[in-house]
Protein backbone atom coordinates (compact mmCIF):
# COMPACT_ATOMS: atom_id res chain seq x y z
CA UNK A 1 0.00 0.00 0.00
CA UNK A 2 1.16 4.10 -0.77
CA UNK A 3 0.23 7.22 -1.21
CA UNK A 4 1.93 10.11 -2.35
CA UNK A 5 2.02 14.01 -2.43
CA UNK A 6 3.58 16.40 -4.85
CA UNK A 7 6.58 18.66 -2.87
CA UNK A 8 6.94 21.11 -6.03
CA UNK A 9 7.18 20.85 -9.22
CA UNK A 10 8.83 17.92 -10.00
CA UNK A 11 9.57 16.23 -5.60
CA UNK A 12 7.41 14.14 -4.40
CA UNK A 13 7.39 12.37 -1.18
CA UNK A 14 5.86 8.48 -1.31
CA UNK A 15 4.93 6.71 1.53
CA UNK A 16 4.83 2.78 1.46
CA UNK A 17 3.86 0.19 3.40
CA UNK A 18 4.77 -3.25 2.91
CA UNK A 19 2.79 -5.69 4.86
CA UNK A 20 3.92 -7.53 8.07
CA UNK A 21 4.03 -11.02 6.54
CA UNK A 22 6.21 -9.81 3.81
CA UNK A 23 8.20 -8.83 6.75
CA UNK A 24 8.59 -11.19 8.77
CA UNK A 25 9.29 -13.75 5.68
CA UNK A 26 11.94 -11.26 4.66
CA UNK A 27 13.29 -11.48 8.72
CA UNK A 28 13.76 -15.14 8.22
CA UNK A 29 15.78 -14.89 5.20
CA UNK A 30 17.95 -12.51 6.86
CA UNK A 31 18.28 -14.60 9.46
CA UNK A 32 19.08 -17.88 7.48
CA UNK A 33 21.34 -16.02 5.15
CA UNK A 34 23.52 -14.11 8.71
CA UNK A 35 23.51 -17.41 11.31
CA UNK A 36 25.83 -18.65 9.22
CA UNK A 37 28.39 -15.69 9.65
CA UNK A 38 27.75 -15.19 13.44
CA UNK A 39 29.53 -17.07 16.27
CA UNK A 40 28.20 -17.30 19.44
CA UNK A 41 30.05 -19.60 22.72
CA UNK A 42 28.30 -23.38 22.80
CA UNK A 43 27.15 -23.73 19.39
CA UNK A 44 27.99 -24.64 16.60
CA UNK A 45 28.76 -21.96 13.67
CA UNK A 46 25.04 -21.61 11.54
CA UNK A 47 23.52 -23.97 14.05
CA UNK A 48 22.55 -20.82 16.45
CA UNK A 49 18.68 -20.54 17.12
CA UNK A 50 17.27 -17.49 16.18
CA UNK A 51 16.00 -16.86 19.68
CA UNK A 52 19.60 -17.25 21.23
CA UNK A 53 21.18 -14.82 18.74
CA UNK A 54 17.64 -11.80 18.99
CA UNK A 55 18.04 -12.27 23.18
CA UNK A 56 21.81 -11.38 22.31
CA UNK A 57 22.24 -8.87 20.05
CA UNK A 58 18.41 -7.50 19.69
CA UNK A 59 15.79 -8.67 16.85
CA UNK A 60 17.58 -5.36 15.44
CA UNK A 61 20.66 -7.46 13.90
CA UNK A 62 18.53 -8.86 11.23
CA UNK A 63 16.74 -5.44 10.36
CA UNK A 64 19.38 -4.20 7.71
CA UNK A 65 19.44 -7.28 5.67
CA UNK A 66 15.53 -7.24 5.81
CA UNK A 67 15.24 -3.88 4.73
CA UNK A 68 17.87 -5.11 1.68
CA UNK A 69 15.43 -7.39 0.32
CA UNK A 70 11.89 -5.58 0.72
CA UNK A 71 12.40 -1.55 0.17
CA UNK A 72 13.78 -1.88 -3.65
CA UNK A 73 10.82 -4.49 -4.74
CA UNK A 74 8.18 -2.21 -2.75
CA UNK A 75 9.83 1.04 -4.55
CA UNK A 76 10.17 -0.10 -7.76
CA UNK A 77 6.68 -1.65 -7.62
CA UNK A 78 5.41 2.03 -5.78
CA UNK A 79 6.92 4.15 -8.86
CA UNK A 80 5.25 1.61 -11.76
CA UNK A 81 1.63 1.50 -10.64
CA UNK A 82 1.81 5.74 -9.64
CA UNK A 83 3.11 6.04 -13.19
CA UNK A 84 6.04 8.09 -11.55
CA UNK A 85 9.54 8.79 -13.22
CA UNK A 86 12.25 9.42 -11.39
CA UNK A 87 15.39 10.91 -12.45
CA UNK A 88 17.45 10.81 -9.83
CA UNK A 89 18.61 9.03 -6.55
CA UNK A 90 15.67 9.24 -3.70
CA UNK A 91 15.98 9.58 -0.04
CA UNK A 92 14.50 7.30 2.36
CA UNK A 93 13.13 7.71 5.96
CA UNK A 94 12.58 4.60 7.81
CA UNK A 95 9.48 4.90 9.88
CA UNK A 96 8.47 1.86 11.12
CA UNK A 97 10.32 -1.90 11.30
CA UNK A 98 9.62 -4.20 13.56
CA UNK A 99 8.66 -7.86 13.80
CA UNK A 100 4.88 -8.81 12.86
CA UNK A 101 4.08 -5.14 11.94
CA UNK A 102 3.87 -3.58 8.83
CA UNK A 103 7.76 -1.85 7.10
CA UNK A 104 6.60 1.79 6.42
CA UNK A 105 9.09 4.10 4.95
CA UNK A 106 8.70 7.33 2.97
CA UNK A 107 11.03 7.77 0.17
CA UNK A 108 11.31 11.34 -1.68
CA UNK A 109 12.70 11.71 -4.99
CA UNK A 110 12.68 14.07 -8.14
CA UNK A 111 10.66 13.07 -11.08
CA UNK A 112 9.91 14.05 -14.30
CA UNK A 113 8.32 17.38 -14.71
CA UNK A 114 4.91 17.85 -16.18
CA UNK A 115 5.06 18.97 -20.30
CA UNK A 116 2.72 20.89 -21.66
CA UNK A 117 2.81 19.92 -25.12
CA UNK A 118 2.60 22.38 -28.18
CA UNK A 119 1.25 20.84 -31.84
CA UNK A 120 3.86 18.07 -32.52
CA UNK A 121 1.80 16.81 -35.50
CA UNK A 122 2.68 18.64 -38.97
CA UNK A 123 5.34 21.03 -37.94
CA UNK A 124 7.17 22.43 -40.64
CA UNK A 125 10.83 22.34 -41.39
CA UNK A 126 13.20 22.83 -44.26
CA UNK A 127 15.74 20.46 -45.40
CA UNK A 128 18.42 21.73 -48.12
CA UNK A 129 18.92 19.20 -51.42
CA UNK A 130 22.26 17.98 -51.33
CA UNK A 131 24.03 16.13 -54.16
CA UNK A 132 27.48 14.68 -54.46
CA UNK A 133 29.58 15.80 -56.87
CA UNK A 134 32.49 14.81 -58.78
CA UNK A 135 34.38 17.25 -57.12
CA UNK A 136 33.35 15.56 -53.60
CA UNK A 137 34.60 12.35 -55.32
CA UNK A 138 37.86 13.86 -56.43
CA UNK A 139 38.62 15.33 -52.83
CA UNK A 140 37.79 11.46 -51.21
CA UNK A 141 40.16 9.87 -53.39
CA UNK A 142 42.86 12.80 -52.60
CA UNK A 143 42.12 11.96 -49.25
CA UNK A 144 43.13 8.06 -49.62
CA UNK A 145 46.52 9.31 -51.52
CA UNK A 146 47.90 11.84 -48.94
CA UNK A 147 46.91 8.76 -46.11
CA UNK A 148 48.72 6.54 -48.34
CA UNK A 149 51.61 8.69 -49.02
CA UNK A 150 55.38 7.97 -47.92
CA UNK A 151 57.84 10.32 -46.98
CA UNK A 152 60.84 10.87 -49.09
CA UNK A 153 63.91 12.92 -48.33
CA UNK A 154 64.78 16.07 -50.07
CA UNK A 155 68.80 16.52 -49.64
CA UNK A 156 68.34 19.60 -52.25
CA UNK A 157 65.56 21.72 -52.15
CA UNK A 158 63.89 24.08 -49.98
CA UNK A 159 61.19 23.42 -47.39
CA UNK A 160 57.62 23.43 -48.29
CA UNK A 161 54.16 23.06 -46.99
CA UNK A 162 53.36 20.05 -45.19
CA UNK A 163 57.07 19.07 -45.54
CA UNK A 164 58.76 17.36 -42.83
CA UNK A 165 61.42 19.14 -40.90
CA UNK A 166 63.47 17.24 -38.61
CA UNK A 167 65.33 20.36 -36.31
CA UNK A 168 67.46 21.24 -33.53
CA UNK A 169 66.23 24.34 -31.84
CA UNK A 170 66.86 26.19 -28.28
CA UNK A 171 64.85 29.32 -27.52
CA UNK A 172 65.92 32.47 -25.24
CA UNK A 173 63.77 35.25 -23.87
CA UNK A 174 65.58 38.45 -23.11
CA UNK A 175 68.51 36.62 -23.73
CA UNK A 176 67.94 33.64 -20.74
CA UNK A 177 66.93 30.13 -21.43
CA UNK A 178 63.26 28.45 -20.58
CA UNK A 179 61.89 25.38 -19.79
CA UNK A 180 60.65 23.59 -23.26
CA UNK A 181 62.66 25.90 -25.49
CA UNK A 182 65.01 23.40 -26.35
CA UNK A 183 64.93 20.30 -28.49
CA UNK A 184 66.71 18.01 -31.09
CA UNK A 185 65.77 16.10 -33.57
CA UNK A 186 62.20 17.18 -33.57
CA UNK A 187 60.04 16.13 -36.25
CA UNK A 188 57.65 19.52 -37.07
CA UNK A 189 55.20 19.40 -39.99
CA UNK A 190 55.53 22.80 -41.71
CA UNK A 191 51.52 24.18 -41.62
CA UNK A 192 50.59 21.60 -39.26
CA UNK A 193 50.10 25.09 -36.33
CA UNK A 194 51.78 22.61 -33.69
CA UNK A 195 54.32 25.46 -32.73
CA UNK A 196 53.35 29.25 -31.55
CA UNK A 197 52.33 31.36 -34.41
CA UNK A 198 54.78 32.63 -36.81
CA UNK A 199 57.29 30.03 -35.80
CA UNK A 200 56.92 27.60 -38.64
CA UNK A 201 56.13 29.88 -41.22
CA UNK A 202 59.48 31.79 -40.89
CA UNK A 203 61.28 28.33 -41.67
CA UNK A 204 59.57 28.16 -44.97
CA UNK A 205 62.28 28.09 -47.82
CA UNK A 206 65.47 26.90 -45.32
CA UNK A 207 67.26 24.29 -47.27
CA UNK A 208 69.10 21.23 -45.20
CA UNK A 209 71.48 22.65 -42.81
CA UNK A 210 70.59 25.51 -43.13
CA UNK A 211 70.74 27.76 -39.47
CA UNK A 212 67.37 30.17 -39.06
CA UNK A 213 66.78 32.92 -36.16
CA UNK A 214 62.96 33.05 -35.54
CA UNK A 215 61.12 35.47 -33.51
CA UNK A 216 57.85 34.54 -32.30
CA UNK A 217 55.82 35.87 -29.20
CA UNK A 218 53.70 33.36 -27.13
CA UNK A 219 50.07 33.82 -27.10
CA UNK A 220 48.39 35.97 -23.83
CA UNK A 221 46.61 33.15 -22.93
CA UNK A 222 49.60 30.86 -23.07
CA UNK A 223 48.82 27.64 -20.56
CA UNK A 224 52.34 28.34 -19.09
CA UNK A 225 51.41 31.78 -17.34
CA UNK A 226 55.51 32.54 -17.68
CA UNK A 227 55.62 32.40 -21.05
CA UNK A 228 51.96 34.12 -21.79
CA UNK A 229 52.69 37.17 -24.19
CA UNK A 230 56.62 37.09 -24.27
CA UNK A 231 58.71 37.10 -27.19
CA UNK A 232 61.14 34.65 -27.74
CA UNK A 233 64.20 33.99 -30.06
CA UNK A 234 64.76 30.78 -31.41
CA UNK A 235 68.08 29.38 -33.09
CA UNK A 236 66.93 26.17 -35.15
CA UNK A 237 68.96 24.30 -37.18
CA UNK A 238 67.09 22.34 -40.23
CA UNK A 239 68.95 18.94 -40.51
CA UNK A 240 66.50 16.70 -42.34
CA UNK A 241 63.48 17.46 -45.38
CA UNK A 242 61.58 15.01 -45.65
CA UNK A 243 58.65 15.37 -48.31
CA UNK A 244 55.32 13.30 -48.73
CA UNK A 245 55.03 11.38 -52.21
CA UNK A 246 51.93 10.55 -53.21
CA UNK A 247 51.11 7.67 -54.97
CA UNK A 248 49.33 7.77 -58.79
CA UNK A 249 46.04 7.37 -59.30
CA UNK A 250 45.63 4.21 -61.33
CA UNK A 251 44.17 1.13 -61.41
CA UNK A 252 47.44 0.09 -59.71
CA UNK A 253 46.31 2.12 -56.50
CA UNK A 254 43.41 0.98 -56.49
CA UNK A 255 44.40 -2.68 -56.53
CA UNK A 256 46.39 -1.88 -53.46
CA UNK A 257 43.62 -0.55 -51.45
CA UNK A 258 41.20 -3.81 -52.05
CA UNK A 259 40.78 -6.88 -53.67
CA UNK A 260 37.17 -5.94 -54.60
CA UNK A 261 37.63 -3.33 -57.83
CA UNK A 262 40.54 -4.11 -60.63
CA UNK A 263 39.75 -1.14 -62.15
CA UNK A 264 39.94 3.00 -61.01
CA UNK A 265 36.84 3.41 -62.76
CA UNK A 266 35.04 0.67 -60.94
CA UNK A 267 36.31 2.20 -57.60
CA UNK A 268 35.01 5.52 -58.27
CA UNK A 269 31.77 4.49 -58.89
CA UNK A 270 31.41 2.49 -55.56
CA UNK A 271 33.21 5.63 -53.84
CA UNK A 272 30.44 7.83 -55.48
CA UNK A 273 27.50 5.31 -54.06
CA UNK A 274 29.28 5.46 -50.44
CA UNK A 275 29.40 8.76 -50.42
CA UNK A 276 25.95 9.27 -51.32
CA UNK A 277 24.41 6.84 -48.47
CA UNK A 278 26.76 8.70 -46.02
CA UNK A 279 24.89 12.00 -47.24
CA UNK A 280 21.18 10.31 -46.72
CA UNK A 281 22.27 9.00 -43.68
CA UNK A 282 23.87 12.73 -42.82
CA UNK A 283 20.81 14.57 -43.93
CA UNK A 284 18.26 12.27 -42.19
CA UNK A 285 19.90 12.54 -39.41
CA UNK A 286 19.79 16.19 -39.43
CA UNK A 287 16.19 16.30 -40.42
CA UNK A 288 15.00 14.44 -37.60
CA UNK A 289 17.12 16.48 -35.36
CA UNK A 290 15.48 19.41 -36.83
CA UNK A 291 12.21 18.25 -36.28
CA UNK A 292 12.41 17.13 -32.57
CA UNK A 293 14.31 20.38 -31.85
CA UNK A 294 11.42 22.64 -33.38
CA UNK A 295 8.74 20.34 -31.82
CA UNK A 296 10.40 20.84 -28.29
CA UNK A 297 10.43 24.56 -28.81
CA UNK A 298 6.46 24.45 -29.31
CA UNK A 299 6.30 22.62 -25.70
CA UNK A 300 6.56 24.27 -22.21
CA UNK A 301 8.30 22.36 -19.20
CA UNK A 302 10.80 23.46 -16.37
CA UNK A 303 14.14 21.20 -16.83
CA UNK A 304 15.33 20.35 -13.91
CA UNK A 305 19.10 21.09 -13.09
CA UNK A 306 19.41 17.51 -12.92
CA UNK A 307 18.95 16.38 -16.17
CA UNK A 308 20.41 19.00 -17.60
CA UNK A 309 23.57 17.81 -15.22
CA UNK A 310 23.54 14.57 -16.61
CA UNK A 311 23.07 15.66 -20.51
CA UNK A 312 26.45 17.99 -19.75
CA UNK A 313 27.71 14.38 -18.48
CA UNK A 314 26.67 12.55 -21.73
CA UNK A 315 28.10 15.60 -24.03
CA UNK A 316 31.64 15.08 -22.34
CA UNK A 317 31.70 11.18 -22.15
CA UNK A 318 31.16 11.58 -25.77
CA UNK A 319 33.93 14.02 -25.93
CA UNK A 320 35.99 12.16 -24.31
CA UNK A 321 35.79 9.38 -26.43
CA UNK A 322 36.54 11.24 -29.67
CA UNK A 323 39.88 12.71 -28.06
CA UNK A 324 41.09 9.55 -26.90
CA UNK A 325 40.57 8.16 -30.32
CA UNK A 326 43.76 11.52 -31.25
CA UNK A 327 45.32 10.09 -28.30
CA UNK A 328 44.29 12.87 -25.83
CA UNK A 329 42.80 12.63 -22.20
CA UNK A 330 39.74 14.87 -21.01
CA UNK A 331 41.56 16.32 -18.37
CA UNK A 332 44.98 17.16 -20.74
CA UNK A 333 42.77 18.91 -23.26
CA UNK A 334 41.36 20.88 -20.23
CA UNK A 335 44.62 22.34 -18.95
CA UNK A 336 45.31 23.32 -23.16
CA UNK A 337 42.66 25.96 -22.96
CA UNK A 338 41.64 29.16 -21.56
CA UNK A 339 39.23 28.75 -18.20
CA UNK A 340 39.59 24.67 -18.13
CA UNK A 341 36.97 22.11 -18.44
CA UNK A 342 34.69 23.91 -16.33
CA UNK A 343 34.36 26.86 -18.96
CA UNK A 344 33.84 24.27 -21.29
CA UNK A 345 31.08 22.88 -18.99
CA UNK A 346 29.15 25.91 -18.93
CA UNK A 347 29.83 26.97 -22.62
CA UNK A 348 27.81 23.70 -23.54
CA UNK A 349 25.70 23.73 -20.71
CA UNK A 350 22.71 25.20 -23.33
CA UNK A 351 23.23 22.93 -25.64
CA UNK A 352 22.36 19.85 -22.37
CA UNK A 353 19.37 22.08 -22.09
CA UNK A 354 17.67 21.91 -24.97
CA UNK A 355 18.47 18.20 -25.05
CA UNK A 356 17.21 17.48 -22.15
CA UNK A 357 13.91 19.17 -22.62
CA UNK A 358 13.98 17.14 -26.02
CA UNK A 359 13.77 14.16 -24.03
CA UNK A 360 11.21 15.47 -21.57
CA UNK A 361 9.09 16.20 -24.38
CA UNK A 362 9.73 13.08 -26.70
CA UNK A 363 8.63 11.22 -23.56
CA UNK A 364 5.56 13.05 -23.02
CA UNK A 365 4.72 12.36 -26.51
CA UNK A 366 5.49 8.30 -26.30
CA UNK A 367 3.03 8.42 -22.94
CA UNK A 368 0.20 10.95 -24.55
CA UNK A 369 0.41 8.34 -27.75
CA UNK A 370 0.64 5.30 -26.00
CA UNK A 371 4.00 4.60 -28.37
CA UNK A 372 5.35 1.16 -26.63
CA UNK A 373 7.31 -1.75 -27.51
CA UNK A 374 6.37 -6.09 -27.85
CA UNK A 375 7.86 -8.73 -26.15
CA UNK A 376 7.93 -9.94 -30.23
CA UNK A 377 9.38 -6.87 -31.40
CA UNK A 378 12.34 -6.72 -28.58
CA UNK A 379 13.06 -10.65 -29.58
CA UNK A 380 13.41 -9.43 -33.05
CA UNK A 381 15.77 -7.21 -32.18
CA UNK A 382 17.84 -9.48 -30.03
CA UNK A 383 17.60 -11.75 -33.37
CA UNK A 384 19.26 -8.35 -35.44
CA UNK A 385 22.10 -8.45 -32.89
CA UNK A 386 22.94 -12.53 -32.57
CA UNK A 387 22.28 -13.00 -36.55
CA UNK A 388 25.62 -13.68 -37.39
CA UNK A 389 26.55 -14.77 -34.85
CA UNK A 390 27.08 -19.07 -34.93
CA UNK A 391 26.48 -21.47 -32.20
CA UNK A 392 24.37 -18.44 -30.31
CA UNK A 393 21.23 -19.86 -27.91
CA UNK A 394 18.45 -17.03 -28.49
CA UNK A 395 16.98 -17.61 -24.74
CA UNK A 396 20.63 -17.37 -23.02
CA UNK A 397 21.06 -13.99 -24.88
CA UNK A 398 18.31 -12.63 -23.65
CA UNK A 399 18.36 -14.43 -20.03
CA UNK A 400 21.82 -12.36 -19.99
CA UNK A 401 20.17 -8.97 -21.55
CA UNK A 402 17.34 -9.14 -18.85
CA UNK A 403 19.90 -9.43 -15.48
CA UNK A 404 22.18 -6.89 -17.62
CA UNK A 405 19.13 -4.33 -17.94
CA UNK A 406 20.00 -3.86 -21.39
CA UNK A 407 16.23 -5.16 -22.49
CA UNK A 408 14.93 -1.98 -20.71
CA UNK A 409 17.77 0.21 -22.55
CA UNK A 410 16.81 -1.52 -25.44
CA UNK A 411 13.02 -1.35 -25.09
CA UNK A 412 13.65 2.81 -24.38
CA UNK A 413 15.67 3.18 -27.41
CA UNK A 414 12.90 1.49 -29.78
CA UNK A 415 10.22 3.66 -27.90
CA UNK A 416 12.52 6.57 -29.37
CA UNK A 417 12.89 5.08 -32.24
CA UNK A 418 8.95 5.09 -32.76
CA UNK A 419 8.77 8.48 -31.29
CA UNK A 420 10.62 10.36 -34.11
CA UNK A 421 9.43 8.31 -36.90
CA UNK A 422 6.10 9.46 -35.74
CA UNK A 423 6.92 12.98 -36.04
CA UNK A 424 8.72 12.38 -39.04
CA UNK A 425 5.73 10.87 -41.05
CA UNK A 426 3.49 13.80 -39.76
CA UNK A 427 5.79 16.78 -40.26
CA UNK A 428 5.58 19.06 -43.40
CA UNK A 429 9.17 19.05 -44.76
CA UNK A 430 9.61 21.27 -47.53
CA UNK A 431 12.96 21.01 -49.83
CA UNK A 432 14.66 23.86 -50.86
CA UNK A 433 18.53 24.73 -52.25
CA UNK A 434 20.88 25.29 -50.66
CA UNK A 435 21.02 28.74 -51.45
CA UNK A 436 17.49 29.84 -51.06
CA UNK A 437 18.51 28.09 -47.18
Amino acid sequence: MYKWEKIDNNKVCLEIEVPSEEVNEALDKAYRKMVKTLSVPGFRKGKIPRKVLESRYGPEIFYNEALEILVDPAYSKAVKDCQLGPINKPEMELVQMEKDKSLIFKITVDVKPEVELGEYRGVTVKQVKKEVTPEDVDRYLSSLREQHGRLVTVDDGELQEKDLAVIDFEGVIDGEPFEGGKAENYSLEIGSGTFIKGFEEQLLGARKDEQREVKAAFPEDYTKEALAGKEAVFTVLVKEIKRPQLPELNDAFVQELTEEFSTLEEFRADVENKLKESLRNREKMSLESEIVEKVAEESKVDVPDVLVERELDNIFGEFEYYLRMQGLSLEQYGRLVEGGLEKLREERREEALKRAKANLVLDAIIKKEAIDVSPEEIEERIKEIVRNQEGVDLAQVKEQFARQGRLDIMAHEMRYRKVIDLLVENANIVEVEEEEN
